[in-house]
């Protein structure tokens, strides 16, 4: 099967690293919009737009894995109304996953402005994560940082703080963020770090078994 991976930089990058690591029988084509690079602080209509002529030259693929939230949160469901014979996959928080986990009922997300303000997430906190206390550190230059190679120099202070005070699981709410999964693991062994790449792997398994 063909895959088709869009992202904005180096968090597409990343996931198709993976998923031809653990699915090495597909075949892999990226697109990567750096010149609009972030999408974090756009709005829902420039997002829609934007990933939309992103993704042009993907098409033709059997599936197109959005490995980027902000565009997931924000686009997904446009695209899926549009290009109906295309299937669709798409990175989000894993706010259902981290509300299981949670022992102290506290959780971290690290996601940018749009996926922070998106309805999809606060669709997903409505259903699954009424009573649990979720902190959002400030994230905003993080995905610029990262694609300019300086993901040692991001400063994890508002982190640091929510761990303090209780948060035992933190969700990667971009795809970007892989880039600090090591270091979140080693500065925060009592959490949880949680992405959805194991996911998007099952489900493009599935799909490929029913094709």
């Amino acid at each position: 099967m063909k895959i088709g991976i869009f992202d904005t930089g180096t968090g597409g990058k990343l996931v198709a690293k993976r998923l031809k690591k653990l699915l090495p029988q597909h075949s892999y084509i990226t697109a990567i919009d750096r010149e609009h690079a972030p999408y974090g602080n756009r709005s829902p209509e420039e997002i829609i737009t934007l990933t939309d002529a992103a993704i042009q030259p993907i098409l033709s693929c059997d599936i197109i894995v959005i490995a980027c939230n902000t565009a997931t949160t924000n686009a997904i469901s446009s695209l899926r109304q549009r290009y109906t014979d295309v299937c669709f996959m798409g990175f989000e928080p894993m706010i259902k996953s981290a509300v299981i986990l949670t022992k102290s009922h506290h959780i971290t997300m690290l996601a940018t402005n749009a996926t922070k303000h998106s309805q999809r997430l606060r669709a997903l906190i409505s259903e699954y994560a009424t009573g649990v206390r979720i902190d959002t550190p400030d994230t905003h230059a993080w995905a610029q940082m990262i694609d300019q190679g300086l993901a040692d120099d991001i400063i994890l202070d508002e982190v640091s703080a929510s761990v303090a005070e209780g948060s035992d699981v933190i969700v990667l709410g971009c795809t970007h963020y892989l880039a600090l999964k090591r270091r979140l693991q080693r500065l925060f062994p009592q959490c949880r770090i949680l992405e959805p790449t194991a996911i998007i792997t099952k489900r493009i398994s599935d799909f490929a078994k029913l094709a």
